[in-house]
């Protein structure tokens, strides 16, 4: 929903960008910086996505391993770093 509403906000100031009177060059240079940042919000969009994946999966290993732990510090160890991976997504 975020990429959808960041793709319509970038159409409509491309668009608008098109329609404004200045020189082509100018426009241009401004449609090419619009471009570039919608890429970088993008890409940090992606790389939180990510991250936050990575912490939810090693969240769910902490906590799998803490079911089938072998004594009770062990399965104390890793409800902790469940917990860590939890509060880090």
């Amino acid at each position: 929903m975020l990429l959808g509403l960041v793709s319509g906000a970038v159409a409509g100031a491309v668009v608008g960008l098109l329609y404004a009177p200045k020189k082509g060059e100018d426009t241009r240079r401004a449609i090419t910086k619009k471009g570039d940042d919608y890429i970088k919000g993008a890409n940090k969009s992606i790389h939180d996505l990510s991250d936050s994946i990575g912490h939810k999966v090693d969240a769910l290993k902490a906590r799998t391993k803490a079911t089938v732990s072998s004594s009770k510090s062990e399965e104390k160890i890793n409800k902790a770093k469940a917990e860590m991976h939890d509060m880090a997504s």
